[in-house]
């Protein structure tokens, strides 16, 4: 088990193990199209080919509320 400090449950267990998974893995840059953004910190995404930066989730890139600000705002250029 990779977290020792969740011991009863598993849907716990199970949660955990989702987050962790969102979390070291690899998106894709919105830059140089490659799959090399990974977590630096909280909060902070970087693409290790690029060097572009972004901000997103604590532990996915993007987070619900990001992508519906996105979508809101793509809908006021168009007007």
């Amino acid at each position: 088990m990779a977290n020792s400090s969740i011991r009863y449950g598993v849907s716990l267990r199970k949660r955990l193990r989702s987050v962790q998974d969102e979390k070291k893995a690899r998106y894709k840059c919105d830059v140089c199209g490659k799959e090399s953004v990974k977590r630096v910190s909280t909060g902070i995404w970087a693409c290790r080919s690029c060097g572009a930066t972004y901000a997103g989730g604590a532990y996915s890139m993007k987070t619900a509320t990001g992508d519906t600000f996105n979508r809101v705002i793509a809908q006021l250029n168009k007007k």
